[in-house]
């Protein structure tokens, strides 16, 4: 991308100005490279996201953005309904509430060491994984309503984890306001059979190892050291989710006109928060925020048997579960003024700072943990919310290193079978049900996850904790 394009204000954010039918300014968080790396999709993207009805303030895309439907993937917005704010399906995006969860063994590496083959084959055993990959839970009608009102609440009532579990996760494990019956039977029959799976793509279960620590005392505080053993879980929605960002994209595109909306881009295809049409939606997106919630904490249980197979008697507590693909209504302060708004985070994470109410009493004192992802076979990140992130980008951070080639142009350049071979000899154990798969996630066909990390600790959007290296990797 051409940084010509821009304004820069500082030497991580870089500004369009509001011009044409752009309502607010739009801005990036990147270094220059970052920036001249970036696909020019991402600029015709933001701005016509800075473009739609009842936005406040800009449009923010973060450090690891990438082309996506709609808002650009690392796209993050605010919308106010007395402004005449909407709510689009483009901006959540398909996987809803697709996120991170890392959990603490209590192990180091050399107590997994002699056990890392044993670990690898008993978790990919246990947490099913892949392209439409079905678990050994059924939900029938109830338990499906059930499941799309309760999250993770509703799982841990069914004796999947435990009551603590969910201080430790955004909304306690539940978010308020599902709505079902908006959900169509056909969501509702795609994922009756995948509650507790993988799914494929991007997601995975990682063991990881604690490599360097940044911030001692907020490592202290979230219990994280050197050479320590966290598991990660990275997934969402499954078809459920997916099926809903299809049908009210749909929807919201052939209601554009009655609504009086000019769409700069169909993909942006929107809806007025206060119309039924858009409560709908948010009835809909949030019990796909709870079927997300749900997965990952059965995949947790899961988890938690396959180590405890290998570790006997192994208490596995947990640090954190943040979700990166929402919309929210949040208090922000724009201009001296509190304002109820809903802020979109389209592969972007929330990242409150310290003293909000909403985080759990153990880290309410420094801020929310802030789970970076990274691709196979390279390093993951812990940040922590900060204060300037509330001002800077309605308190949200990146979600991961963001794709540089898409999965196509990958697999035209690795074979899967020599990248596991190649990972191997690094340390590291994979384990998938698609070569293909593993050829499409290859590590270079991600962004620099450091570069991208070290901007978003510079612009002051988290500051970084700890990083970690992946020991086993079980992929879809």
């Amino acid at each position: 991308m051409d940084t010509s394009q821009f304004i820069q204000r500082d030497e991580t954010c870089w500004e369009i100005p509001a011009q044409g039918p752009m309502r607010v300014p739009a801005i990036i968080y990147a270094d220059e490279k970052l920036l001249r790396d970036m696909d020019q999709k991402v600029h015709e993207q933001i701005a016509n996201v800075a473009s739609l009805p009842g936005i406040v303030e800009a449009a923010y895309a973060m450090p690891d953005a990438h082309w996506g439907y709609g808002f650009p993937i690392g796209g993050v917005a605010a919308f106010d309904p007395a402004l005449g704010g909407v709510v689009s399906a483009g901006g959540v995006g398909f996987d809803i509430s697709c996120g991170v969860r890392t959990l603490l063994t209590g192990l180091d590496m050399a107590d997994l060491q002699p056990h890392k083959q044993q670990l690898a084959d008993e978790l990919y055993r246990t947490v099913p994984a892949g392209v439409g990959s079905t678990g050994r839970i059924h939900l029938n009608h109830d338990e499906m309503i059930a499941m799309l009102k309760g999250g993770a609440l509703w799982a841990v009532e069914r004796g999947f984890g435990v009551s603590r579990d969910l201080d430790f996760i955004e909304e306690r494990g539940c978010m308020a306001g599902a709505e079902p019956q908006y959900v169509s039977t056909k969501a509702r029959e795609r994922q009756k059979d995948e509650m507790g799976t993988l799914g494929s793509g991007n997601h995975y279960l990682e063991v990881q190892r604690v490599v360097d620590i940044y911030d001692q005392s907020l490592a202290n505080v979230f219990r994280l050291k050197p050479d320590a053993i966290v598991i990660t879980i990275h997934c969402g929605s499954r078809g459920l989710g997916h099926q809903i960002g299809t049908e009210f994209l749909k929807d919201m595109a052939m209601a554009a006109s009655q609504y009086h909306i000019t769409l700069p881009d169909r993909e942006l295809a929107c809806a007025p928060l206060d119309s039924p049409l858009g409560k709908h939606y948010l009835g809909a997106m949030r019990a796909g925020i709870n079927c997300a919630l749900a997965n990952r904490q059965i995949i947790t249980h899961l988890t938690r048997k396959a180590v405890e197979s290998v570790f006997p008697g192994l208490h596995i507590d947990l640090l954190y579960d943040v979700s990166h693909n929402t919309c929210k209504l949040e208090p922000h302060t724009i201009n001296g003024q509190k304002r109820n708004l809903f802020v979109h985070r389209k592969g972007a994470t929330r990242a409150f700072g310290p003293g909000h109410p909403d985080l759990p009493p153990e880290y309410r004192h420094v801020g929310q943990p802030v789970l970076i992802g990274g691709s196979m076979g390279t390093s993951s990140y812990v940040l922590c919310g900060t204060k300037d992130s509330e001002q800077r980008s309605f308190s949200s951070a990146c979600h991961g290193a963001g794709r540089a080639m898409s999965r196509h142009q990958a697999t035209h350049q690795w074979h899967g079978r020599a990248l596991v071979d190649e990972l191997a000899n690094q340390g590291i154990i994979i384990r998938s049900a698609s070569m293909r798969g593993v050829a499409e996630e290859a590590p270079l066909a991600y962004k620099d996850v450091h570069a991208v990390i070290d901007v978003a600790d510079r612009a002051g959007l988290a500051k970084k904790v700890a990083r970690l290296e992946p020991v086993i990797c079980v992929k879809g």
